[in-house]
């Protein structure tokens, strides 16, 4: 389903998020779109689980002031683990995970047992 910034970003408050957006920047030999499994629920980031299994960090600022006439949204990358931008031009939302206990039997189920190259393909797929 493709979302607007309106609407991702309360739900990145409250929900772990699977994202599909097209790159701003074209890598060669990378797919033309970007998958992102991301959120901004605080209580989950700065859980105890969130700082080490996801390797949270409070950012040192706000964002830059650029980021709202891009149409992008920040969000943290439960993947690369380090905030990164959405391109909110065409953003599918493919699934949403209640930023609870449901995420963490998610993420050790799907995502911990993954190898770096799982990961890879699976942010470029």
């Amino acid at each position: 389903m493709i979302v607007q910034k309106a609407t991702l970003d309360p739900l990145l408050q409250t929900h772990v998020c699977e994202v599909r957006f097209p790159r701003r920047i074209q890598k060669p030999g990378l797919a033309l779109t970007r998958r992102m499994l991301c959120t901004n629920s605080i209580q989950l980031l700065n859980s105890v689980n969130g700082r080490i299994s996801l390797n949270y960090f409070a950012p040192k600022g706000p964002p830059k002031a650029y980021l709202g006439p891009d149409d992008l949204a920040v969000a943290w990358d439960i993947l690369i683990q380090d905030y990164r931008n959405i391109n909110m031009r065409s953003c599918n939302l493919i699934q949403e995970i209640p930023a609870n206990d449901d995420f963490w039997e998610y993420f050790n189920e799907n995502i911990y047992p993954m190898s770096a190259k799982q990961k890879f393909d699976f942010m470029n797929s």
